[in-house]
C-alpha cells in the first residue's frame, strides 16, 4: 500500500511540474530542439560554455568516409541571440567561519548581479543549452539551473541534447559576440532551505537515517580508490548510495540525452535509491551532483531533493569522516 501511495504521489508530482513549465510557456524541464527551434523568439536562450573563445568561432566537423556519419570536432557558434554563461564563473568561493569553501553557489545578491551581467531579463523563460558532447556539459547546465531555482526562477528549463544535438541536426548558428547590456533578471525568492543543504544537515541524516544520501562520482571515488585533490579524504558518506554518472544519461549520434523518467526510475531502485523518498545528492563540490539532482527533482518530480553543495571537498575540509574505502595495498 505504501508503494502505491508513493507512485501516486511521484505521479501528481511529476504531473505538477510539468503544468507549472507549461503555464510558463515551456512544455517541461527539458525542451527537444524541435521545440526551441519553433518557439525560440519566446525564451531567453542561455547557453554555458567552459570557452568562450567557441561562442564566436564556427564549428567544424568530420565525416566519416566509410559509413557518412558526421561528427563534431569542435563546438563553435551559437543560436543566434542566445546568452553566453562561462562556467567557471558560476560558482565561487565562500567563507564559513574560519574555513573558504570553494564552487559554491553564490550568495542571493551577487547571483542575481551575475545573471543580469549575462543580459539575461525577468519577461521571458529561459532555456539552458549545454554543450552536450561530454558529461560536465550536463552537469554545468544543471548546476546553473539549479542555482536559478535556488533564487526563485521556474520559468526554466535546459535543451536535451545541448548545442551538440544542435549542431549535428544541422541547425542553424551565427558567430556574433553577444551584445553587452545589463538584463533585468531578479530573485524573486529565496528557496536555500527547499534545495540547498550544508554539513549539519547531512551530519543529521547520517545520524538519523531519515533521508536518502546519494553518491552521484564514480565508482573508483565512491570506493576510496581514488579522490579528487580539493577532497582530503577516501570513501563516501556513511550510508550512502551510489549512483554512476554513465548511468544518468545516453550518447544519441554523439549527443548526450536525458533518458526516459521509468527508465531513471529502474536505474535509481536497482542502486537502492527510491525516487520518491527524500534525498541528499553529493560529490566532490557540487558540479557531478548537478545532474542527479535534476533527474530526481524536475524529472521525477520529487519534492524533496537538496544538494549538498559543499560536498566532500566541504565535509572534509572541516575534518569530517568517510567510511567504505577499500585497502589501497
Amino acid at each position: 500500500m505504501k508503494t502505491l501511495l508513493r507512485g501516486l504521489v511521484a505521479v501528481s508530482l511529476s504531473l505538477g511540474v510539468t503544468l507549472a513549465a507549461m503555464a510558463s510557456g515551456l512544455p517541461g524541464p527539458l525542451v527537444t530542439t524541435a521545440w526551441l527551434a519553433e518557439n525560440g523568439a519566446g525564451v531567453q536562450v542561455v547557453e554555458v560554455r567552459a570557452s568562450a573563445k567557441s561562442f564566436t568561432t564556427a564549428p567544424s566537423f568530420e565525416t566519416d568516409a566509410r559509413t557518412g556519419r558526421r561528427t563534431i570536432d569542435e563546438v563553435g557558434g551559437h543560436i543566434a541571440g542566445s546568452r553566453l554563461v562561462e562556467s567557471k564563473k558560476v560558482r565561487v568561493d565562500r567563507k564559513f567561519g574560519d574555513l573558504t569553501v570553494k564552487y559554491m553557489i553564490p550568495e542571493r545578491a551577487d547571483f542575481e548581479k551575475f545573471v543580469q551581467a549575462a543580459g539575461i531579463d525577468a519577461d521571458r523563460p529561459i532555456v539552458i543549452v549545454p554543450i552536450g558532447l561530454e558529461p560536465a556539459d550536463l552537469n554545468d547546465a544543471m548546476r546553473l539551473y539549479w542555482q536559478f531555482k535556488v533564487y526563485g526562477e521556474d520559468r526554466i528549463a535546459v535543451l536535451d541534447g545541448g548545442i551538440a544535438a544542435w549542431l549535428l541536426e544541422g541547425r542553424p548558428v551565427v558567430t556574433d559576440a553577444p551584445a553587452v547590456r545589463t538584463g533585468t533578471w531578479k530573485s524573486v525568492a529565496d528557496r536555500t532551505d527547499r534545495y540547498f543543504a550544508d554539513s549539519a544537515e547531512v551530519a543529521k541524516i547520517i545520524a538519523k537515517r531519515d533521508a536518502q544520501l546519494v553518491d552521484a562520482r564514480e565508482a573508483p571515488q565512491y570506493h576510496g580508490l581514488v579522490k579528487r585533490d580539493y577532497v582530503y579524504g577516501y570513501g563516501h558518506l556513511e550510508g550512502a548510495k551510489s549512483l554512476s554518472p554513465d548511468t544518468t544519461y545516453r550518447s544519441s549520434g554523439g549527443a548526450l540525452r536525458l533518458l526516459a523518467p521509468n527508465t531513471y526510475r529502474a536505474v535509481l531502485q536497482a542502486q537502492g535509491i527510491d525516487p520518491a523518498a527524500p534525498a541528499v545528492v553529493y560529490c566532490n563540490s557540487g558540479a557531478q551532483s548537478g545532474l542527479p539532482w535534476f533527474i530526481l527533482s524536475e524529472v521525477l518530480g520529487n519534492p524533496n531533493v537538496k544538494q549538498y553543495d559543499g560536498s566532500l571537498h566541504q565535509w572534509t575540509l572541516e575534518k569530517r569522516p568517510l567510511v567504505g574505502a577499500v585497502p589501497l595495498n
